[in-house]
């Protein structure tokens, strides 16, 4: 039996690859055919800095998942009906954005597994489930056997208001943790590549091993990923469509001097 592209993706991470992708802010299918034909492991498809309806996500993730490229979703917050359509559509996973409590990361896990080790709401009349196909044990033992991929993305320095050693409590049934590391320089008052955002960094890569959970972060590029504190990255997301494209046609036009 084919592995699944989610499947793929964690058995990458759990065996130290590192995978790459990007943010995909475009309401475009080609846009996730080509990151596929490109060479990149995954996508996320951005829901919360892009102007991305749900059907437009929606959209992106069927056709990410036909092609075999795992596509994740980042969400602001937990909606579980939400995530129910995403996962029902072929989304490989979610990356929940300003992950600071252990009730977020509750919820997280709660919306994405079914009873009884969540609350996910079941239905057959989907294409993650066939469509009824296989029938409903099959179906929950798929989704038990290869459940959704998490990511936190940490963006304030929560860990450091006195509570000892959080992290167990918030990561806990994560996939990885994900620095969102312009939010963390702004909570911090630090200055993008200062010591005090390194500093910071460090710490979440140190709570990521210690409690072995894949470390991972955004760079705008694969070669820039050590500047940003993300050499031992594992899960790395660089740049976006949205960037990439804008430096395409910054060079089509022949800006920079290069005619």
């Amino acid at each position: 039996m084919t592995a699944s592209p989610r499947a793929r993706l964690r058995v990458a991470l759990a065996g130290g690859t590192r995978v790459t992708g990007t943010f995909v802010k475009l309401p475009a299918p080609d846009v996730v055919e080509l990151c596929g034909l490109a060479g990149f492991d995954f996508v996320v498809v951005d829901l919360e800095h892009s102007a991305l309806s749900e059907a437009d996500a929606i959209a992106l993730v069927r056709h990410a998942d036909r092609g075999g490229l795992p596509a994740l979703v980042r969400i602001p917050a937990v909606d579980a009906p939400l995530i129910c359509r995403l996962l029902e559509n072929g989304a490989a996973g979610l990356q929940l954005s300003m992950l600071c409590e252990a009730a977020q990361a509750r919820a997280l896990v709660r919306a994405t597994r079914f009873a009884p080790g969540g609350a996910r709401s079941v239905s057959l009349a989907n294409r993650a489930a066939g469509f009824g196909a296989g029938g409903l044990g099959a179906f929950l033992a798929t989704e038990r056997d290869d459940p959704p991929l998490l990511v936190g993305q940490i963006e304030t320095p929560w860990w450091r208001d006195g509570r000892g050693d959080p992290w167990n409590e918030v990561i806990a049934g994560l996939d990885a943790v994900f620095v969102g590391g312009t939010d963390l320089a702004v909570s911090l008052g630090a200055e993008p590549g200062s010591a005090g955002l390194r500093a910071a960094v460090a710490e979440i890569e140190a709570a990521a091993r210690r409690h072995g959970v894949a470390f991972g972060g955004w760079a705008p590029s694969r070669t820039a990923a050590g500047a940003h504190g993300l050499a031992a990255a594992r899960y790395l997301v660089t740049g976006s469509d949205v960037q990439i494209l804008a430096a395409g046609l910054d060079a089509a036009a022949g800006r920079g001097g290069n005619g």
